[in-house]
């Protein structure tokens, strides 16, 4: 058995560390490009999302590269993402691939966790409880840690003084973690580089834009749909907070688990006002932590949505709303694989603008009351 699995950011480290520790032939699939849009957009229908495309295309390429079997996170609401692996296995089967499809519900229950692990004992095929309950943790883990990591990275990219360095530091750090094998020494290689990246001259006293990022999780964290947006805005001197990470999605599914918190909880009050239920997908995350990002006086936020994804499109008109009433820009930003790169970094560079006047005003207008 060769397993593979869709690109989502760095999400595919944990899931390699997990299949690695027990023992499985892991095909990571090539860093997203656009050979894989063009393939996943050759053979999905016309009006699914880009993370479905993608993630087409993400298999094909891995299936090139050896994989039979296709581990994939499913859904229970009315997102779509509910519907991918039925779909994409059909899709690859009317291609001649003779492959084996996992899906994954979320882990709402003790039963559902427990169907996980069971999965993964297929998978590995061994009995051994304890042993695949530990490489579950263990992925867990390294979820949580990539996630800090790449939260660091954010930070201090936006304060470095010596320009490119952050970068070339996360293209090593993503060659080794690609090169390693194993929980141990993917742990060992995220330490090793943290330290590096806390030993990078900055400049504590920068001021710095905050912008927050909400929107449907694949558009968040891939950062090839988005345009490597989290990387450019921080070389433009931008800190940047993702509102979903993997680490936090897998939280929500297991904090009914009494020693896992969340900040589900936190998300849904602040959304209460102006959606208070669940329409699918991250629609009320969106809607929750812009709210969020006003209180605690963020520049602005940047709503990422894919092209027809319903729960975003219905999010985004309330945070029309939002905006004027929270007084907090919003710059919308809908992705699919017609989207020009030239006329999304320039819709970026006046939002910035923007930002960057208001914060000027504001500082005038307090040092006028002040004098």
């Amino acid at each position: 058995m060769k397993i593979t699995f869709p690109h989502m950011g760095n999400t595919y480290i944990a899931l390699k560390v997990v299949f690695e520790e027990l023992g499985v032939e892991v095909i990571v699939p090539p860093k997203c490009n656009k050979n894989t849009l063009e393939l996943g957009t050759l053979y999905s229908p016309e009006l699914m999302c880009i993370p479905f495309k993608i993630t087409v295309g993400n298999y094909l390429e891995s299936i090139k590269k050896g994989a039979d079997t296709m581990f994939m996170w499913g859904g229970r609401d009315v997102c779509r993402i509910g519907y991918y692996n039925t779909l994409q296995r059909d899709i690859l089967e009317n291609l001649g691939h003779d492959i084996k499809m996992l899906c994954v519900k979320p882990m709402k229950s003790i039963r559902e966790i427990e169907h996980f692990l069971e999965k993964l004992n297929f998978v590995s095929g061994t009995k051994n409880y304890l042993k695949i309950l530990k490489s579950f943790i263990q992925g867990l883990k390294t979820l949580c840690r990539i996630d800090e990591f790449d939260d660091l990275v954010i930070k201090i990219r936006a304060r470095e003084i010596n320009k490119g360095e952050v970068d070339r530091l996360y293209s090593n750090f993503k060659r080794d973690i690609n090169n390693g094998k194993g929980y141990r020494r993917t742990m060992e290689i995220i330490g090793q580089y943290k330290k590096k990246l806390l030993n990078l001259e900055i400049d504590n006293n920068k001021e710095v834009l905050r912008v927050g990022i909400v929107g449907e999780i694949y558009t968040v964290l891939e950062p090839f749909i988005n345009h490597y947006l989290i990387e450019r805005l921080g070389n433009m001197g931008v800190e940047v907070h993702r509102s979903v990470t993997s680490s936090e999605f897998i939280r929500e599914q297991l904090d009914f688990i009494p020693f896992i918190k969340s900040n589900k909880h936190d998300i849904h009050r602040a959304s209460e006002p102006y959606l208070d239920t669940e329409i699918g997908g991250h629609a009320r995350h969106t809607v929750g932590n812009t709210v969020i990002y006003s209180e605690k006086n963020f520049d602005g936020v940047i709503h990422l949505l894919p092209f027809t994804c319903m729960p975003e499109i219905v999010a985004q008109s309330i945070l029309t709303v939002i905006e004027k009433e929270k007084d907090i820009p919003i710059l919308k930003l809908v992705l699919d694989e017609m989207t020009g790169e030239t006329g999304y970094l320039t819709r970026i560079e006046a939002f910035l603008d923007l930002l960057i006047s208001r914060r000027e005003k504001k500082s005038y207008e307090k040092s006028i009351s002040w004098s």
